[in-house]
């Protein structure tokens, strides 16, 4: 059907008069939301700038616009850190054990020599063994150079700290070599060998301070040979040195480590630059040239862009909304659009509050910022089609205002994490018909909020922070539930502000605690399961078409509340009585019967029931011809011998007609669930015949003209309102093959 009114959305009925169907103010208001894109976006894209002069003095105070780091104070910082560093020293232990022990055992096979002399055995050990003490130590660097143990500069660190500190044997000591018998060298072995493990196993930076103790240590030995002892204490000062080394290279990589290591100083946003009256000398002029502060001519372009930028996102949005609905009228009254611009506002300044908190040093504090707001509110309070779009909107603002990279306008990992919440909220609460489904929405925003910002730190190419990205993990979970806490805080101001009828709000209306619903059971409780029954139908018929199944739901059940003002002159709760129509005039049981779609409007005002319910309750009847009474006028006027003084026109309902596909569909199960209930016996035919001659009875007198039900969409209607009844009467209607069956077999059926 052509649609002969203003669009409607969730049964809201409008009126072509008013501010909020001028076209003017409609345009007003996008002007508006371009206004706001630019001035929320002017304090991240449009530079501050000075005219001032090197030499010069200030006429204003400057402030940092942004945190700027401090070259020179950073270089300070970082010498004095460098300085700070203490000496690295690394210890490398050798088996100077097996060196004395190799030493006395060349003894004991030299002195049982007996070919060779005395004095030529002196001469031996005054050559060899020195040397076999060198080789040892210059084996051990050449075995830890290969292998890679030791770098090469601290190896040859080594061999001058212990060159330097080489011991030298009194001549003595060599002539007193050769009188030591085996069983002498078989004592001193364990001797010398524990003496040399116990003291290098301290520390040594000088090899004398260790030598210095050995005397001792002989002299409390077990040996009891003079000559053995003396002998032992010489091959043990031999043979200990120095093993703690200055560490050059690692000392260089500390001092290099600690530069790194020291934080940048930072000027801070906000610090003040230049004083009022402050001469600017050539470093301030320098520091204000670096931070982009300096104005050496006049340059609009920025401007230009920013509000190029603004016009874009305001006319995209314009243009989706114009082109969305699938008319050739606009989708939303100007109320609605002033609710988008407020959730545009909201949800902009909830990242500016965000951004206020980040630094260039702490970035992740901008995955705090409940970017996910505002698709979250679109989705439950206008159309999941425009969250969508809205969303990528949100994504571009964020990607802009969170953004702290000095040389970027964008920031792609804020505006991919805002498209990735703003669409996870949409799927996870766009039907939400609990205040706790919004907290589990926010904690699914939460989850893929964290999952988004690991991605993007893995995808980050460098190296990563664990610190930093558990913050930015912590602050986007953190985000996703201040969403949910600000929607859910939200949420009832725009309901009452602008009568938005939420699903929340209508599973609250549904509550059948509701004073009215309760009215409604106690004093008509006929009326009360034509009421439910008909919520069935109509919800099952409704979302077959893509109309707002809850709401026909919750609308049914206040469409007939007006019959409580006069319950007994309504079939469904007459029980075990006359009909009270049979004794007054039909021109009377007409005023009664269409009363109560009036009555019930008055009803649901009092009650303060928002205006989509209402609507059903006024427009389901539409302006229907009460057959029953019109014909009875007519054959009364006939008894009496007088001409009608009625036309057809004064047995009809008094309207308005269905404004929306929800208040049809309503007035459509209504007339369905009565006609079921009083075929005694329904059958499939007869059921599929009496849908089809409702449907086809409401489109002859022109009920669907003022609403934008199709055909095919009326043909979709019948096919689910027949699947609904046949559930709903299963046990009432007659299905052609039991007809067949014996009637001992159709009783067991049937049962």
């Amino acid at each position: 059907m052509a649609s002969k009114q203003p669009s409607k959305l969730s049964g809201f009925v409008y009126s072509n008069h008013g501010w909020k169907y001028s076209v003017a103010t409609r345009y007003a208001l996008f002007l508006l939301l371009g206004l706001v894109f630019y001035f929320m976006l002017a304090p991240d894209l449009l530079p501050k700038r000075y005219d001032i002069k090197e030499g010069s003095y200030s006429a204003k105070e400057i402030t940092s616009p942004k945190q700027i780091q401090d070259n020179k104070a950073t270089l300070k910082a970082q010498e004095e850190a460098a300085e700070d560093v203490q000496k690295i020293y690394k210890i490398i232990p050798m088996r100077a054990d097996n060196l004395v022990t190799s030493l006395l055992d060349r003894i004991d096979r030299l002195n049982q020599d007996d070919l060779i002399s005395q004095s030529d055995k002196t001469a031996i050990y005054r050559e060899e063994i020195p040397r076999r003490a060198n080789d040892f130590i210059l084996n051990f660097v050449a075995s830890n150079r290969s292998n890679g143990t030791y770098s090469d500069t601290l190896l040859e660190e080594m061999q001058r700290e212990i060159k330097e500190q080489t011991y030298v044997i009194p001549e003595e000591t060599y002539i007193k070599i050769p009188r030591l018998t085996s069983q002498d060298i078989i004592e001193m072995k364990p001797v010398a060998r524990d003496i040399v493990i116990k003291l290098m196993n301290d520390q040594i930076l000088e090899a004398q301070t260790a030598r210095a103790k050995v005397a001792e240590q002989v002299s409390v030995s077990s040996l009891g040979q003079r000559t053995a002892r003396e002998v032992t204490q010489e091959l043990v000062r031999l043979v200990i040195t120095s093993n703690k080394f200055y560490d050059e290279e690692a000392t260089k990589e500390a001092k290099v480590q600690a530069r790194e290591n020291t934080q940048p100083v930072y000027i801070e946003q906000g610090d003040v630059l230049v004083a009022k009256g402050q001469q600017i000398t050539p470093e301030l002029y320098k520091l204000l040239d670096e931070s982009g502060l300096l104005r050496n001519e006049v340059n609009y372009w920025p401007q230009l862009g920013l509000l190029l930028l603004s016009a874009m996102l305001s006319a995209g949005l314009l243009v989706f909304i114009r082109y969305s609905g699938g008319s050739s009228t606009f989708k939303y009254n100007n109320s609605q659009l002033l609710m988008l611009v407020l959730v545009f506002v909201i949800t902009m300044i909830s990242m500016r509050l965000a951004a206020f908190i980040q630094t260039d040093a702490k970035p992740y504090i901008g995955f705090l910022a409940p970017v996910a707001i505002g698709a979250m509110l679109v989705a439950m309070l206008l159309d999941m089609s425009l969250a969508y779009f809205c969303s990528i909107l949100f994504a571009i603002l964020s990607s802009i205002i969170l953004n702290v990279q000095p040389n970027s306008v964008f920031d792609f990992n804020f505006g991919f994490f805002a498209l990735i919440v703003s669409y996870v909220a949409i799927f996870a609460t766009h039907r939400a018909g609990q205040r706790s489904t919004l907290l589990k929405g926010g904690i699914m925003v939460s989850l893929f909020g964290c999952l988004s910002v690991f991605m993007l730190t893995l995808l980050g190419g460098g190296e990563w922070k664990e610190v930093d990205t558990l913050y930015s993990i912590g602050f986007s979970f953190a985000g996703g539930l201040l969403t949910a806490v600000l929607v859910i805080g939200l949420m009832p101001f725009f309901e009452a502000t602008f009568g938005i009828l939420s699903a929340l709000k209508l599973v609250e209306l549904s509550n059948p605690n509701h004073p009215l619903l309760r009215k409604l059971l106690t004093e008509t409780p006929g009326t009360y399961h034509h009421s439910v029954m008909v919520g069935n139908l109509s919800e099952a018929a409704a979302e077959a078409i893509g109309a707002d199944g809850l709401l026909c739901r919750v609308g049914s059940y206040y469409h007939d509340i007006g019959k409580t003002k006069r319950p007994f002159y309504f079939i469904e709760n007459q029980n075990n009585m006359e009909n009270p129509h049979d004794s007054i005039e039909p021109k009377l049981s007409k005023s009664i019967i269409v009363a109560h779609a009036r009555d019930g409007v008055e009803m649901q005002k009092e009650y303060k029931l928002p205006k989509p319910i209402r609507d059903i309750a006024e427009q389901h009847h539409g302006t229907t011809f009460l057959h029953y009474f019109y014909h009875k006028a007519l054959k009364l006027a006939e008894e009496k011998g007088v001409e009608p003084d009625f036309t057809e026109e004064d047995f009809r309902y008094p309207g308005p007609k269905a404004q929306s596909k929800e208040s049809a569909v309503v007035g459509i199960a209504d007339s369905v669930e009565a006609a079921v209930r009083s075929l005694r016996k329904p059958t499939v035919v007869q059921v599929e015949t009496m849908i089809e001659k409702i449907i086809k009875s409401r489109l002859d007198d022109h009920q669907f003209d003022e609403c934008d039900l199709t055909i095919k969409e009326l043909d979709i209607i019948s096919r689910t309102l027949k699947e609904t009844v046949m559930g709903i009467f299963h046990s009432r209607i007659e299905y052609p093959e039991e007809t067949k069956k014996p009637k001992k077999e159709e009783g067991a059926v049937n049962t």
